[in-house]
């Protein structure tokens, strides 16, 4: 992978504001946790990171797996695109969101565990195999779990490979078809401002030691017009950690002012949009919400 070799390059060998950068390592030593966060562009140009060992350190891919589990399942025709219904099975679970029929775009906006898992069933272990091995996605033990994989920790993954993945599914040079490109980029579309647009996923190794947070993705900017990649695996002490994967990856947007400050331009957000609750309310009721989830992520 040529463009990952540079990016290596970068991120070891040339200047020491690649090496580590102060913005974002003063970002990680307010929150007062360890982790690392990449921040380049489409071209691999400019490229800004925090912790460059730990950028190249694999940890469980968990839920940000589902970017590319969403191409496979596009691209194997095991469903027809992101307003395709998932039939509950009328199993409980201790999500409450997850106890209703879904799309694909509500199980990959809610990390819908048994809706991918019956995708797996679908899909199989030997295709699976073949297309972590086409897209080049982190390292894959053997024996595995066609439909834990990606939960079990069988499956791992760095920062520096999401940041490369990611790069080849928005230049399109995976072989995939153009279809499911554009499904996926339906399901992964998080936030949309005048200035940006947002697409991402989030992840918790929750069985991991120690708890391994996710936030993959890339943003879109009108003025000037450009792509951003990024990619954040922190240590998490439980759920209540989990909200700084987002902020953290936002602070450091905004420091690179590639996005604007939240009160420059109010942000339209899937997960949140509707939601009255006061703030206390709501991040209480989202870490609960995430406590369920390590159940079973």
């Amino acid at each position: 992978m040529p463009r990952l070799l540079l990016l290596l390059a970068a991120l070891f060998i040339a200047t020491p504001g690649h090496a580590e950068d102060a913005d974002l390592a003063a970002l990680f030593a307010a929150a007062g946790v360890e982790g690392t966060l990449i921040i380049a562009d489409l071209a691999g140009d400019s490229v800004q990171v925090h912790n460059a060992p730990r950028a190249a350190q694999r940890f469980p891919a968990a839920s940000t797996f589902k970017i590319l589990n969403t191409l496979i399942a596009l691209d194997e025709g095991v469903i027809a695109g992101p307003d395709a219904l998932i039939p509950w099975d009328g199993r409980l679970h201790d999500m409450p969101d997850w106890n209703r029929d879904h799309t694909l775009s509500s199980a990959f906006a809610t990390s819908c565990v048994w809706c991918y898992q019956s995708l797996a069933r679908a899909i199989g272990a030997e295709r699976y195999r073949s297309h972590l091995e086409r897209a080049g996605y982190g390292e894959l033990a053997d024996p595995f779990d066609p439909v834990a994989f990606w939960l079990d920790g069988t499956l791992a993954i760095s920062a520096l490979e999401q940041v490369e993945f990611l790069r080849r599914v928005i230049l399109r040079t995976l072989p995939y078809r153009d279809t499911s490109y554009a499904g996926l980029r339906r399901v992964m579309l998080a936030e949309t401002t005048e200035q940006h647009r947002l697409f991402a996923k989030t992840g918790w190794a929750a069985r991991a030691t120690p708890q391994i947070g996710w936030y993959v993705g890339y943003v879109e900017t009108e003025t000037p017009e450009a792509t951003w990649i990024f990619a954040l695996n922190m240590d998490t002490r439980g759920a209540a950690d989990l909200p700084l994967r987002r902020g953290l990856v936002r602070a450091g947007l905004q420091a690179k002012r590639i996005i604007e400050p939240p009160e420059a331009a109010p942000a339209i957000n899937r997960d949140d949009a509707g939601d009255t609750r006061d703030p206390a309310a709501a991040k209480s009721a989202t870490t609960t919400q995430e406590e369920h989830r390590a159940r079973v992520e």
